[in-house]
């Protein structure tokens, strides 16, 4: 076992030895990653991803002349089957699975002061409660936690070891000065911004699901292991021939001894090509998607959007009644819109309003591709007393024209002499000819009558009539 451990170190993020090493940046992200962990900021240090982590654990072992060890058990088997040798040397405990909190607590308590160290490098795909929930009963706990695949970090390499105050002191100890790349640092806080959030667990729940439905298919033709996250381990008889199948339908499986490794895409396109390679599934056409993300000194915006698929449609901007002209967009076009944004609303609602249209826009506008196949043409919408007409042609030439005229000049939070220029940011960035007319009474029923009929018009020119691009240009 570990003794004679070092004096406690100052808290890290406020003063100690650890992260004033680093700019300020670095405690910026701890007090986030604090918050997405939902642990206390000084039981947080930023680390490059799972494998740092790790780097540092054997570097604490071995300055303290112990081994490390790893109990002999498959990756997601539960803790209550995990043992350790007692003939072995007295050192850090690594396990690399998941298990319930009494299985952790129990082995935390029966181990202590060893520190034991869990890998939860892929925590956000299970349903399975963080061990990081136990932080503060045991101090020889350390819970790594990674950004690469949940966040889609893989690249950066960032991550985190959890654990308390006086535990993460002896790891910084071993800690190289500025270990994080600043470059590092500022992508994850981008990728752990609240306006991306929303997106994140959109992203993950779709890996999720379609991993469960990959098992069920590949069940069919060999064993599939059970685990969770972005792969599929496998076991066919014939591994490198299944590696090949794949190779000519552009995926990448990786063999790992007499197991394949299965990627597993959030884009059910994508895992339907891997499928069809194997004969588990027909090809079908990839559903037009398209992402716009937008930061800027009043706003950060991530915009999602699906032509293919009507759900699932999610609006966060802050502007309760802009929410709800979104959703009409999208459920009267038919289609999957995801967008969050956090704006400067404490100013204005101009700059949230005005960059939604824009980053809607361009997720439009990547979704659509070369256009081919499309109707192209949209028309029309009576609401009460109102009428709506909206004319849209998806020539790639942006031209707005609005007609139309507003005396309310708020509907909550919604500033209506914005819908116009909604509409030109629209054309403009969408790149669409937008002619729109309203007339009527009421401002509210004026201003929904534009946007459903602006929905129903772009369903009927997003719509797939064919395979040739709709002009005798041979391109849009």
């Amino acid at each position: 076992m570990i003794t004679n451990l070092p004096a406690p170190f100052a808290p890290l993020v406020s003063g100690g030895e650890g992260l004033d090493r680093y700019p300020t940046e670095p405690k910026a992200l701890a007090a986030r990653l604090a918050e997405v962990y939902g642990v206390p900021v000084d039981s947080v240090l930023p680390v490059r991803g799972l494998t740092h982590g790790l780097e540092l654990v054997f570097r604490l072992a071995a300055r303290d002349g112990l081994g490390v060890q790893a109990p002999n058990a498959e990756p997601y088997r539960s803790l209550d089957a995990l043992y350790v040798r007692p003939d072995a040397q007295p050192g850090p405990v690594v396990v690399r699975a998941l298990g319930s909190p009494e299985a952790v607590a129990e082995m935390a308590a029966r181990l202590a002061p060893t520190l034991l160290v869990i890998d939860e490098g892929l925590a956000e795909f299970t349903d399975a409660p963080s061990a990081a929930t136990l932080l503060s009963k045991h101090a020889n706990l350390v819970v790594l936690r990674s950004l690469s695949l949940a966040y889609g970090l893989a690249g950066a390499r960032v991550g985190a070891a959890l654990a308390q105050p006086e535990t993460l002191a002896r790891l910084s100890a071993v800690l190289e000065p500025y270990a994080l790349p600043e470059v590092s640092i500022r992508l994850a806080l981008q990728a752990l911004d609240p306006s991306r959030m929303m997106e994140t667990r959109q992203r993950i729940g779709l890996v999720r699901s379609e991993r469960e439905r990959m098992t069920r298919a590949l069940s069919r033709a060999m064993p599939v292991e059970p685990g969770f996250g972005p792969i599929v381990m496998t076991r066919p008889s014939d591994p490198q021939t299944i590696r090949n199948d794949l190779a000519r339908f552009g995926v990448a499986a990786d063999l790992s001894g007499d197991r394949l490794r299965l990627p597993v895409s959030d884009r059910p396109e994508i895992n339907d090509r891997l499928l069809a390679a194997l004969d588990l599934a027909p090809a079908t056409r990839a559903h037009r998607t398209g992402q716009s993300i937008r930061d800027t000194k009043e706003t950060r915006i991530v915009c999602a959007v699906d032509l293919d698929a009507a759900s699932p449609i999610s609006i966060q901007t802050g502007v309760g009644f802009f929410d709800h002209m979104l959703e009409q967009i999208a459920a009267h076009g038919g289609f999957s819109l995801r967008l969050s944004c956090d704006g400067d609303l404490h100013t204005d609602p101009h700059h949230t309003i005005e960059d939604s249209a824009i980053a809607l826009g361009q997720a439009l506008k990547q979704a659509l591709g070369e256009r081919r196949g499309i109707a192209r043409y949209g028309f029309v919408l009576p609401m009460d007393e109102a009428n709506a007409s909206v004319s849209i042609d998806l020539s790639g030439r942006p031209f707005p024209v609005f007609d139309g005229e507003f005396s309310t000049p708020f509907i909550g939070d919604y500033r209506t002499d914005l819908t116009a220029h909604v509409f030109r940011s629209l054309a403009e960035h969408l790149g669409a000819a937008i002619h729109v007319s309203v007339t009527g009474d009421d401002d509210h029923h004026k201003t929904e009558a534009v946007y459903k009929a602006f929905g129903r018009a772009l369903r009927q020119a997003i719509r797939i009539e064919g395979e040739a691009v709709p002009s005798t240009k041979g391109v849009l």
